[in-house]
């Protein structure tokens, strides 16, 4: 048994299994590399394993770790003490080896015939705080400066090599699969579409023609600020269920995203593991394995309520840190097997099916997959046609409080659903939808028609991926479809057991359920002509969510990515400015041949410094298409100028590939920044002496209005003669709520080293 469910058949071929060869380890640094924006240089440094008496060229995996501390002192404590984010690191202190951690992922791969290499980033992570795209077109650029170099070690460069890569079976350049961890997982994502599509030169930090062929991509506990998958590249994506750093599981959107943007010939998998949190997959972020200070990356709000799945006391709902890297490592090498080597027979662990891997251990793990050569039956968009039970209806994947929502989302926490994790802080966010079920007793249809009648005839199955609540058990449905003519057949029943959840979790994942398409064609149901699924509860009142459903078929097609066109975003800065209004332009850039459509979103006037200020903006969004020839997107922005004082304002362009694009730097704008000085505070006593019992007061004047609320700081300094008053001579309750203290054991107030503090309000005078 698996942690909360019950023991998937076990798949004939375990891809966990080591292989025949032995392994032989070392590492290279090389001169440190300038890339763009960035001050100091960047190590271009990496630990290699491969295998050794393998024959011919081998095939290439590159892994990329994510965000971490760079740097650590030796014997320090873990926090601020123990490790720092500086770069290059402070003298006495040690990088942090982020990269030495997927060793045993290494051996594995290389034992069975790969050579490996994990690249260190400390160089990234120390300086990317700034960076408008959270650094990913450097990762992107530092991934590919390595490649280069295999490339070139791989043939006439060999002799000048390192002495590890000599030691080692050539690789093969045409066979690379991509490894990434964290804001690991979308640089090598970035770095997929940037090997096809160039991204402009000023921002890049190689230069040169590709010589590489990327096959495949793994990526772990991924982030996707940008929500633009490689959608031609096959990815499989791990989702831990107890991850405290990428909570949303936004990792989630580099498969769905991937829907109808191209050809739909690339495998895309997810695959979630129960209890499993961010850090452990790389063991110089796990206490007790790490050189440096480690540490779980799950928290708990109460720590006197810990949470019951993910807590570090939950005992064995949560998966061992060997636990976890076994599931890793197996999931990778068989990615590896399916994207670079074509072995057909692991694809069962990543599209679907419902196998296990005996490597994986008792880990539960599900997977669900869209592309690799389903065809489309209900992609839920605006023309899907919802009817049947009350609540049963197309919903909005991120319209928090709206009676249109799938499902509420957390701005603290996220989406308690991955698949309705938001993009950039928009809301609501248009084009992406769900089907929401909903029934108050068994035997209603909900019937889901979409826009245009499906080609099912070359499938074998229907394939739905549906989500239901978490902890939930037994939810039934019988599947039917029907063609145009309105013959139905139905195909057979489905069941769904909830994964393991709390209210910390972003549980609500969907599994992928199938029905074969036997009885439709027993029943003479025209494939060619589909024009709706039919969901009927068979259970007690409850809900799910229909997240999509297909039309499978066994295999894996094969899959080229080709240059589509790209967009890429600039950002501006400019001065206010003391009257009128001005217009600027966003800078952008299209490349590439063909045609294609972006969304663009433009949301104004958020404050620049507030990094909450994206929150209930307003958000303006349009359909983009470009055609050949096409070298810009216009995108206007009005700036008033004033003579307030403000805190600068940011105007904040975003994109999207819709259909046959792709999208690079992903978000830019307009930022403005504020030329009006301060207005002046005076502070003036209104009664500064008093009887015991009554209030003393001071008002806050500006010498003229602010756009912004002004805070004063209000230090309480020592009388420079006499005791002053203590923390005993004042109202409890205020002391409470202004200083956060309780009156003992009895201090000087300015002991306490709190300040008070005023607001005056954008526009006003004094308070």
């Amino acid at each position: 048994r698996g942690i909360g469910g019950p023991a998937l058949p076990a798949i004939a071929t375990d891809p966990g299994t080591p292989g025949p060869y032995r392994t032989v380890t070392g590492e290279y640094a090389l001169r440190p590399v300038r890339l763009p924006d960035f001050r100091e240089p960047v190590e271009l440094a990496g630990v290699v394993v491969a295998p050794t008496g393998a024959a011919g060229r081998r095939p290439l995996v590159l892994f990329l770790h994510g965000r971490h501390s760079t740097c650590y002192h030796p014997g320090g404590d873990e926090g601020e003490d123990g490790e720092d984010g500086a770069w290059p690191c402070p003298a006495g202190w040690r990088p942090i080896p982020s990269h030495r951690g997927y060793l045993a992922a290494q051996r594995l791969l290389a034992s069975q015939g790969y050579v490996t290499v994990s690249i260190s980033a400390n160089g990234i992570n120390g300086q990317d705080i700034d960076a408008a795209d959270h650094g990913m077109q450097a990762r992107s650029s530092l991934v590919r400066l390595h490649l280069a170099r295999w490339a070139q070690w791989a043939g006439q460069g060999r002799r000048s090599a390192p002495a590890v890569v000599r030691a080692a079976p050539p690789a093969d350049p045409s066979q690379v699969l991509l490894v990434g961890h964290s804001r690991g997982g979308e640089g090598v994502n970035r770095a997929a579409i940037d090997s096809v599509s160039p991204p402009p030169a000023a921002v890049d930090g190689f230069r040169g023609r590709p010589a590489w062929r990327i096959k495949g991509m793994v990526l772990i506990a991924p982030t996707i600020f940008g929500q633009n998958p490689a959608a031609d590249v096959p990815s499989t994506v791990l989702l831990p269920g107890c991850d405290g750093d990428v909570a949303d599981l936004q990792g989630q959107l580099a498969v769905d995203q991937t829907r109808g943007v191209s050809r739909g010939r690339a495998l895309h998998s997810a695959v979630y593991v129960v209890g499993a949190n961010h850090n452990y997959f790389n063991t110089e972020w796990t206490p007790g394995q790490a050189q440096a200070p480690a540490w779980d990356d799950w928290w708990d709000e109460d720590e006197t309520k810990p949470d019951p799945l993910c807590s570090t006391t939950a005992g064995a709902a949560r998966l061992t840190p060997a636990q976890q890297q076994a599931v890793g490592s197996t999931y990778i090498a068989a990615a590896a097997r399916l994207f670079v080597r074509g072995d057909d027979r692991v694809r069962p662990l990543l599209d679907g099916t419902g196998v296990r891997a005996p490597s994986a251990g008792r880990a539960r793990v599900l997977a669900h997959a869209v592309g690799g050569g389903r065809t489309p039956l209900v992609v839920p968009d605006e023309g899907v046609r919802v009817s049947g039970p009350a609540g049963s209806r197309r919903c909005a994947a991120v319209a928090p409080g709206s009676r249109d929502t799938c499902i509420d989302v957390d701005f603290i926490f996220g989406s308690p659903s991955p698949h309705f994790a938001w993009f950039d802080y928009i809301v609501p966010e248009p084009d992406r939808h769900a089907v929401a079920l909903a029934w108050s007793r068994p035997g209603t249809p909900v019937r889901v028609r979409p826009a245009a009648p499906a080609a099912l005839a070359g499938a074998t199955a229907v394939a739905l991926r549906l989500a239901v609540p978490p902890n939930s058990t037994g939810t039934r449905f019988d599947v039917a479809v029907a063609d145009t003519a309105g013959r139905r057949a139905v195909l057979g029943q489905v069941r769904l057991d909830g994964l393991p959840g709390t209210g910390r979790t972003a549980s609500h994942w969907a599994q992928e359920v199938r029905v074969p398409l036997t009885a439709a064609r027993q029943a003479g149901i025209d494939l060619r002509r589909v024009a709706r699924v039919d969901l009927v509860p068979r259970g007690p009142a409850g809900h799910a969510w229909l997240i999509d459903a297909w039309g499978w078929r066994p295999g894996t097609p094969a899959s080229t990515a080709t240059a589509q066109p790209r967009l890429d975003i600039g950002q501006l800065t400019v001065i206010e400015g003391d009257s009128g209004v001005r217009t600027y332009r966003v800078p952008t850039r299209v490349s590439g041949p063909g045609s294609g459509t972006f969304r663009l979103f433009v949301t104004t006037a958020i404050r620049a410094t507030d990094p909450t200020g994206p929150v209930g903006a307003e958000v303006a969004s349009r359909l983009i298409t470009v055609r050949p020839g096409t070298r810009h997107v216009d995108v206007p922005i009005r700036v008033a100028g004033n003579t307030r004082y403000g805190y600068g304002q940011e105007h904040r362009v975003a994109a999207k590939a819709v259909r046959g694009t792709v999208v690079g730097n992903w978000a830019g704008g307009v930022r403005v920044t504020d030329d009006d000085p301060a207005p002046q505070v005076r502070v003036t006593a209104v009664a500064d002496q008093v009887r015991e019992g009554a209030s003393l007061r001071w008002r806050m004047t500006l010498s003229e209005t602010a756009d912004v609320d002004v805070w004063v700081v209000l230090p309480i300094l020592a009388p420079t003669a006499g005791a002053g008053l203590s923390t005993t001579d004042v109202d409890p309750q205020w002391l409470a709520e202004n200083l956060g203290l309780e009156p003992r054991p009895e201090r000087p107030l300015a002991a306490a080293d709190f300040p008070l503090l005023a607001v005056i309000p954008s526009g006003g005078l004094e308070a």
